[in-house]
């Protein structure tokens, strides 16, 4: 396939795609022009292959195939309803798998909705990561802020210290230490670098609760401190135990300065990229 026809498809497929409540999708009787079908009744064969794909895999067609009904014009302008499918670009993808692949823009359209889809991935697996960076600094202001309080309230570096593992321990059952040794956590590496994204969002809120709490109640002293700490974080484990999510049984996560670096190391690509445009 010369350059010039990649180019026509390329933006023949990037045309045909629309939004429907957010989400991006084609028209089956568009998409049956542009893989070369030229009857209808043999693309509707196709499309029932893909939606038996679909169900292999466990996914519900109509996520990805709703039927819908379309009005085109007739001669001497009369309208007439037919049968329409809207495609999702994984719809499209498994479409075009199953397609006759000894048509030039089948094969096309394999490698297009391939790259595609793995585009979308890429970008889904960016913002998590991403959401999880900004999670772990969050946790770090709220604790800094948690410290500042309690130092007011006579509570020391050390203090802190011994109330933040406290608080882990009422979280995670298990101390700071053996929780380490489980998910295979350096011990001179903080825990919440390598805790999931939730486990960071569970800690933050049982801190941000008792920074409220040790001022709203007015408390004072190590002990008084301490047991509020350890309340708001047993608390925030029941709520994550009642729907199902035991926090300590979570898979360690990849080292937050290392998914950082490779954040920091992706923008500075893409402002290479687009300085060369």
């Amino acid at each position: 396939m010369k350059t010039e026809e990649i180019k026509a498809l390329f933006m023949q497929f990037e045309s045909a795609a629309s939004e429907l409540e957010g989400i991006e999708c084609w028209s089956a009787r568009e998409l049956q022009g542009l893989l070369g079908y030229s009857k209808w009744e043999n693309f509707e064969k196709v499309i029932q292959k893909a939606k038996e794909s679909c169900i292999q895999v466990g996914e519900k067609t109509i996520d990805h195939f709703p039927d819908v009904r379309k009005t085109i014009l007739m001669p001497k302008g009369a309208v007439k309803e037919i049968d329409e499918v809207l495609l999702t670009r994984y719809a499209c993808y498994l479409i075009a798998q199953n397609g006759d692949s000894r048509k030039p823009e089948i094969a096309f359209a394999q490698n297009y909705f391939a790259v595609q889809t793995r585009r979308a991935e890429v970008i889904e697996e960016r913002l998590l990561e991403y959401e999880r960076v900004k999670a772990r600094e969050k946790l770090s202001q709220t604790e800094k802020q948690l410290s500042q309080i309690l130092y007011e309230r006579g509570i020391d570096n050390k203090g802190f210290g011994l109330i933040r593992s406290k608080g882990d321990e009422a979280l995670f059952r298990l101390k700071t230490v053996q929780l380490k040794r489980k998910l295979g956590i350096p011990d001179s590496r903080p825990l919440a670098d390598f805790l999931p994204t939730i486990s960071i969002k569970a800690k933050d809120f049982a801190a941000e609760m008792t920074s409220v709490n040790v001022q709203s109640k007015n408390l004072e002293g190590q002990d008084p401190i301490e047991k509020e700490h350890v309340d708001n974080n047993t608390a925030v484990r029941k709520m994550m135990i009642d729907r199902g999510i035991v926090p300590e049984n979570l898979p360690p996560a990849e080292d937050v300065k290392k998914v950082q670096r490779k954040l920091d190391g992706d923008d500075k690509k893409m402002l290479k990229v687009l300085k060369k445009k």
